[in-house]
């Protein structure tokens, strides 16, 4: 014969809530960090990362090439707008390019031309918008190249 519990006993049906209640907490959360990783992620990086371990070496090479020319630049964007390289180092007739584009997750980018200043700097005709922007610069003179990401705010 079954008794009807008691006030206060903890029966099956209340571990059946618990588990429920546990477990849709969890499937609630993957879902909700699954969708944040998927609309987060603007693109590949790299498409073949063994042709890119093949390539690293090369990179490597390059980077100390660039180092030794001893080239510095500091790109920010001013009060006005406009992207402005401060540089050091490098040769009067120089000619710079800019490309940026936002960080991961914002598929925005552009290509900006820069014109070199009476002062030694590079500024771009247009300017560009506010936030936080990666930069990456090109500066060439008489067959020698260099490259430098960095990100500005």
């Amino acid at each position: 014969m079954q008794t009807k519990p008691t006030k206060g006993q903890f029966t099956g049906r209340h571990m059946l809530m618990a588990m429920i209640g546990g477990f849709g907490i969890v499937i609630a959360v993957n879902f909700y960090m699954a969708s944040l990783a998927t609309s987060g992620f603007g693109g590949v990086i790299v498409k073949n990362t063994y042709v890119a371990s093949q390539k690293f070496n090369g990179w490597l090479d390059e980077a100390e090439r660039q180092r030794e020319l001893g080239w510095e630049a500091q790109p920010q964007r001013a009060d006005d707008g406009h992207l402005v390289v401060e540089t050091l180092g490098v040769p009067e007739l120089a000619m710079a390019s800019a490309m940026i584009r936002r960080p991961l997750g914002e598929l925005e980018a552009s290509e900006l031309e820069l014109v070199r200043q009476t002062d030694g700097r590079f500024r771009s005709v247009e300017p560009i918008a506010e936030g936080r922007w990666i930069v990456r610069l090109e500066i060439a003179s008489a067959g020698q190249s260099w490259r430098q990401e960095q990100q500005i705010r």
